[in-house]
């Protein structure tokens, strides 16, 4: 007989989250301890979305995107979660770049990003100050006309090694383009960049454990391999959600989902004014990536000194074109020593990630696509043993994740990684005035992206739900 999923959830709550990454589980968290009835729904059978794990055998655990993330992590997850999990939180200081144009090694701080460039790139202290200054000064409400490469233009013209420098870890970490605007550059780029990188101790595993606790003690109820059907509204309100056709009642809805598929799929566009339903369709969304998963053998040991986050590049300059091809030139290797998982087994493991196109890998037959995987893990250990001498003897674990095992575990429309462009931001926080009672906290126009944007974005939305429910009757 099949597993009722459903079986300890009320019929009612003052709040559904759909979906559990990092915007939702904070969401569902923050609602909790303010005293509402929470439900956190997710239809994968893990929590966590894109920051979650994977076991394969040998004791080998792979973290699908702890491969680090701003300073300000420690503040939020303190304030929002907990000490226990803040305390967690540790520097990278490790950080490489390879490439034809420069080889060094940064703790990628404004101090040391300051030495690099006015010792090494020859860039006047002045100018370099003045760069920083106005990416730490942009905000939402900037002019959204001016592109990053103009940026870049205007303090470093005809600098396409420090543009590398500058824009290389930026494009890793969320998808930012030198086409994009300007201020999702400046405002993510002032935030890692400014006190360095840092990485949660233990594991993606350790930290959801971690959260999945805190949601218990805050009176949150979870519900895995509940997928949504649809948002019911009607007299445009919020009235439940469907899953596995079975109603589920609520004052409030945030969705953690796709923003694309909350609108078009979940809500569906007749209970939205059309020229919002032409917007949402409007919204670009952000590449994919590939990732290859590598686990050294029981034994094998990776010096350190082989760095933190290492960022190699075959091409000879900077180009997004380059970033996205199937025939791979740029890759950033993450290295995971036994300090990450001190808990667990003396392991050495190593991530490579490579930006992707999803139209590169949704077409091809399954033995087409079988044959591209293998060619894929083939070639990056190949890149990878001019860091780790021979590393295709000493791996004993190796396997891909590409644009389709994105969309497969994610449902993420293309396989996105990172969400959506700049316009999915203004359509996500217009829900409300759509639908009463409709929220939505995803990853949208890259500001909020990664992993600080998007608890910090579940903080916001959550601050709104709240304020909605405190100022309503519950219904009788």
């Amino acid at each position: 007989m099949p597993r009722d999923f459903l079986k300890d959830v009320a019929d009612e709550y003052d709040v559904i989250v759909i979906g559990s990454g990092l915007a939702g589980l904070t969401s569902a968290n923050i609602l909790g301890r303010a005293g509402h009835r929470v439900l956190l729904l997710e239809q994968h059978y893990k929590l966590g979305g894109l920051a979650t794990w994977f076991l394969r055998p040998g004791g080998h655990v792979f973290d699908i995107s702890l491969h680090g993330f701003p300073h300000g992590m420690i503040k939020s997850c303190r304030r929002y979660w907990n000490a226990d999990i803040a305390d967690r939180i540790v520097q990278l200081k490790n950080i490489r770049f390879d490439n034809p144009m420069f080889s060094l090694t940064t703790t990628f701080n404004r101090e040391d990003f300051t030495r690099l460039l006015s010792g090494r790139f020859g860039i006047a202290e002045t100018v370099v100050s003045e760069f920083f200054d106005t990416a730490r000064g942009m905000n939402f409400f900037d002019d959204q006309t001016t592109t990053t490469r103009q940026l870049f233009d205007r303090f470093f013209p005809g600098r396409e090694d420090v543009v590398r420098l500058l824009m290389e870890p930026i494009t890793y970490a969320n998808g930012s383009t030198l086409e994009d605007p300007a201020i999702t550059y400046g405002i993510v780029f002032s935030n890692f960049m400014s006190k360095g990188v840092f990485i949660y101790q233990g594991g993606t595993d350790d930290l959801i454990s971690r959260m999945k606790r805190e949601l218990a003690r805050n009176n949150v109820d979870v519900a895995i391999r509940c997928p949504v059907d649809r948002i019911v509204v009607e007299g445009g309100r919020v009235r439940a959600v469907e899953v596995h056709g079975q109603p589920i009642r609520c004052r409030a809805v945030v969705s953690n989902a796709n923003l694309r598929s909350t609108i078009l799929d979940m809500l569906g566009p007749d209970s939205l004014d059309p020229d919002f339903v032409a917007a949402a369709e409007a919204v670009r969304l952000n590449n994919s990536s590939t990732q290859v998963y590598m686990a050294m053998k029981p034994g094998v040991e990776i010096d350190e000194s082989t760095g933190d986050l290492l960022f190699t590049s075959t091409a000879p300059v900077f180009r997004t074109d380059l970033l996205l091809s199937r025939d791979i030139t740029s890759r950033t290797f993450s290295f995971y020593y036994p300090s990450t998982r001190p808990d667990k087994k003396r392991r050495h493991a190593v991530v490579s990630s490579t930006n992707a196109n999803w139209s590169d890998w949704a077409n091809l037959s399954e033995s087409e696509y079988q044959h591209s995987k293998q060619e894929l893990i083939d070639t990056t250990i190949d890149a990878l043993e001019k860091y780790v001498p021979d590393a295709r003897e000493k791996i004993e674990w190796a396997e891909a994740a590409t644009p389709r095992t994105f969309n497969h575990y994610t449902r993420h429309q293309l396989g996105a990684s990172f969400g959506t462009k700049f316009e999915g931001l203004g359509v996500s926080r217009a829900l409300p005035q759509q639908v009463e009672g409709m929220y939505h906290a995803g990853s949208v126009g890259i500001i909020m992206s990664g992993w600080l944007g998007a608890i910090n974005y579940g903080v916001i939305v959550s601050n709104e739900v709240d304020q909605q429910l405190s100022s309503q009757a519950a219904p009788r």
